[in-house]
């Protein structure tokens, strides 16, 4: 398959656009598999893949940055909490001896 031409691409973005807007108007995957399949039909199936990955990792910082992070116990982490662990790690591994090769 040859590279898609500029309107080609207009197309896939447009119908992917359609697509993930039916999503997010909270209707079900049933409800939108019409957009579904346009979208299929106008993208490369490559495309179609990365898209949808990029939309999930999308979802999951979305989610991430409106709830925060958790910690393994399943409790809630203080998100200033978490910067300054997060912080006081980088200067710790910054401040280290590192002449080992001496």
């Amino acid at each position: 398959m040859s590279f898609p031409s500029k309107v080609e691409r207009a197309k896939c973005w447009s119908h992917r656009d359609e697509y993930w807007k039916c999503l997010d108007d909270g209707k079900t995957e049933a409800e939108c598999k019409q957009f579904r399949d346009q979208y299929e039909k106008f993208c490369p199936a490559l495309w179609v893949k990365h898209f949808d990955r990029k939309r999930e990792y999308m979802k999951f910082k979305e989610q991430l940055e409106k709830e925060g992070t958790c910690r393994l116990d399943g409790s809630k982490a203080d998100t200033s909490e978490s910067t300054a662990q997060s912080s006081k790690a980088v200067f710790n591994f910054q401040t280290t001896n590192t002449n080992s090769y001496n």
